[in-house]
């Protein structure tokens, strides 16, 4: 039997399902964002990847379901292997609470409250986020969260899930430190989605499309993950 049966076995039908269905979203928005690129760039910047368009609100809900599944994750490891271990989960789930509101400039827009000034001072945008913000001549969202965040997060994605059940001692340190390390068909589409956003799609706003099937995929993760016998 192979390791995608045996995973298969071990899990409820619903969660593969869950985790397919989000996995085959994450296709349809890459395929959206070819055909945008090859016929409507106006459409695609005006309407699908504007700000507080469809392509952010999705991202900021994929991001709050993936923050849902590490916390449930969490409590789930508080009894079976204590605080130490849903601590380290928790953390995780505040990486993505935070991602989800800086997403929405933690409602500025919504509730129409101005900047403060230590954000109207450093950011680009005046808004309410950090990643947006300009200090010393240098913007973090370009620095930290663009070539710096994509690197560690296509380690993540692409070069845990090889190493994983290949290296014992990744294996032991992923296990320790609670990481749902992504499935091989998850890592696929991970660098897939990077290669087309990096060297095929040319649109304004592109990044936002980026943002949104990295949000899919790791729901998708944290629903299925290569190591479930990790959290139960």
């Amino acid at each position: 039997m192979s390791d995608s049966q045996s995973l298969d076995r071990s899990q409820p039908g619903h969660i593969i399902i869950m985790e397919r269905a989000l996995m085959g979203l994450a296709v349809l928005v890459l395929l959206i964002t070819l055909y945008y690129h090859a016929t409507d760039h106006d459409t695609f910047k005006y309407w699908f990847a504007a700000e507080d368009g469809p392509a952010e609100w999705a991202t900021f809900a994929f991001l709050v379901l993936g923050l849902v599944l590490l916390l449930r994750k969490a409590a789930r490891l508080k009894a079976r292997r204590g605080m130490g271990a849903a601590a380290l989960m928790g953390f995780y789930a505040f990486l993505f609470f935070f991602a989800a509101g800086e997403e929405i400039s933690w409602g500025q827009r919504i509730f129409g409250w101005e900047a403060g000034e230590f954000f109207t001072e450093r950011s680009e945008r005046a808004e309410t986020n950090i990643h947006n913000m300009n200090i010393g001549g240098y913007n973090l969202n370009k620095v930290i969260f663009g070539s710096t965040l994509s690197a560690v997060l296509l380690l993540y994605l692409v070069v845990l899930p090889i190493l994983y059940p290949r290296w014992a001692l990744i294996t032991r340190l992923a296990d320790r430190m609670v990481v749902p390390v992504p499935a091989l068909r998850q890592g696929a589409l991970a660098l897939i989605a990077s290669l087309v956003m990096w060297y095929v799609i040319d649109l304004p706003r592109n990044w936002e499309v980026y943002e949104l099937v990295f949000a899919l995929v790791a729901s998708a993760i944290f629903l299925r993950p290569q190591n479930p016998e990790t959290f139960r």
